[in-house]
């Protein structure tokens, strides 16, 4: 069987598969392969020990970029291009999606990952240096820890404090189903190792003999005879080659499984035509339905008297997660602290969970080697922006607490006077907008009976035998959650789901 893309997913569902001798496993991945620990770059190595996310924007970065709103045209898109994919170069919090996420699935008519079924998963992924009992695992492959209190910086300290003395509760551990309020963030990096899938899933499997990792080979198109996949045409070392297998899975990120899907020619047939692909499979769902969590970052001047730490250890520790007002979605928003020592600005940014808006992913031609157009169509729903505009206010409120004095000063961005207009509010919003880096729901999930759905809950695509989707893309909607967690959730699923038949 081949995998395309050695993800968060990707990479999981290839050591698991593999495990089994009596299959042969091909995990292709069009970023480089590092073969050892010792010879991972150190920014995908070290992790938060480096200090801020030096590996977006990087060498191992795709570089897309993406309509946010009209206001903001090019927005860049971080996703990962090597071994482990974006689980190697992300800010790593280990947030699991929260069980309303997974019924509400259910609902949808996928009851294969109703919250009963998809915990034990959870469990299996990781192993919890700080907590044990029914929501915590033990014995994974990631590693998960959190930063005690006490060994914060003094920003972070005076935004956990200030949150406590507003009446937020204090919880030590954000992954409890029920949990909400502020407190530090489970993150997937133990001792200074950043715990990818390619370090906690490919490192301990590459012995096995029947499994094979290609780096620098991407994927170009799934090669489909009659309604069945057979194979997959790669690009290698200059050269086009078509390798053929008994089944095909598309782990390449949101983004490019459904631009894979339609190269394919598998989705909606009219867009399909108008760049001269032959339609093999009508699915008006691929490349729609784009979720992502909004976010905006507001900031202030250093106060005169603090002094910024010269080497920190890493950026957000703790986060404030809680509902908005009003609102029927339960843990709907997130505030995080942090500290830009570049510019000495202290940063709290408002993001939200469950946005209302859906954007798209269309083709800009049949060149697999070009990027699609992305167009993620943040905050167009009114309901989106109220929240928002809400979330925007409480913070600004919440930096006027006494626990900030002596760390932030005067505000910098927005402007005082912008705070106080819906219209002014909602402007810098659209122009200031960018992506949490959770896109998803691009190939959801969903029965025959949804139109618009691309893969059943066994993430089978409709119409093709011998092929799935296993990525963040399946997701109906995205997750109240950092999105890692849950993706490496889907792979671990996924293929326990190939292995029963």
């Amino acid at each position: 069987m081949i995998v395309a893309g050695a993800g968060s997913a990707g990479a999981a569902v290839a050591a698991r598969l593999s495990e089994d001798p009596a299959r042969s496993v091909l995990l292709l991945e069009a970023g480089p392969d590092f073969p050892t620990l010792e010879s991972l770059p150190s920014e995908i190595r070290n992790g938060l020990a480096t200090g801020a996310d030096m590996a977006v924007s990087g060498t191992y970065d795709w570089k897309l970029s993406a309509r946010a709103t009209s206001r903001n045209p090019n927005m860049p898109v971080p996703r990962g291009r090597i071994v482990g994919g974006t689980s190697s170069i992300n800010g790593q919090v280990w947030l699991w999606g929260i069980p309303e996420d997974f019924e509400d699935w259910a609902r949808r008519g996928n009851d294969e990952w109703r919250w009963t079924k998809v915990l034990p998963y959870f469990r299996k992924v990781e192993t919890d240096l700080d907590f044990g009992g029914d929501f915590h695992g033990r014995e994974g492959p990631i590693r998960v820890r959190r930063h005690r209190l006490q060994d914060l910086t003094r920003d972070q300290i005076a935004f956990h404090e200030a949150c406590i003395a507003s009446g937020w509760p204090a919880t030590p551990d954000h992954n409890l189903p029920d949990s909400w309020g502020v407190g530090p963030l489970p993150l997937n990096d133990a001792d200074g190792l950043r715990w990818s899938t390619h370090v906690g899933y490919l490192l301990p499997a590459r012995h096995r003999i029947n499994l094979t990792i290609r780096g620098n080979a991407r994927v170009t198109r799934v090669l489909v005879e009659g309604k069945r996949a057979v194979g997959v045409e790669v690009s290698s070392g200059g050269q086009l080659q078509r390798v053929f297998a008994g089944e095909v899975v598309l782990s390449a990120n949101a983004i490019f499984s459904p631009q894979l899907l339609m190269l394919s020619g598998i989705g909606p047939a009219d867009h399909l035509r108008s760049h001269g692909i032959p339609v093999i499979a009508d699915l008006p769902g691929v490349g729609g339905n784009l979720r992502d969590h909004p976010t905006v970052a507001m900031r202030w001047e250093a106060d005169t008297g603090y002094r910024v730490p010269e080497n920190p250890i890493g950026p957000q520790k703790v986060a404030l997660r809680y509902t908005a007002e009003g609102s029927k979605l339960r843990n709907d928003m997130i505030t995080v602290m942090r500290f830009r020592y570049d510019l000495k600005q202290a940063v709290m940014s408002a993001g939200l969970y469950l946005a209302l808006s859906e954007g798209s992913i269309r083709l800009r031609s049949a060149i697999p080697f070009e990027s699609p157009l992305i167009d993620y169509n943040l905050l167009d729903d009114p309901y989106d922006r109220q929240r928002l505009r809400d979330g925007v206010r409480m913070q600004a409120e919440l930096a006027r607490h006494a626990k900030f004095e002596g760390v932030a000063g005067d505000i910098v961005d927005p402007a005082e006077d912008t705070l106080g207009s819906d219209d002014a509010l909602d402007e810098w919003m659209l122009r200031q907008v960018s992506t949490m880096q959770h896109i998803s729901s691009t190939c959801k999930l969903g029965p025959a009976s949804d139109p618009l759905a691309v893969v059943d809950q066994y993430c089978r695509v409709h119409g093709i035998e011998g092929l799935r989707v296993a990525d963040t893309s399946v997701m109906p909607d995205c997750v109240r959650a950092n999105t890692n967690a849950t993706t490496i959730m889907i792979g671990e699923r996924v293929a326990d789901f190939m292995k029963q038949g």
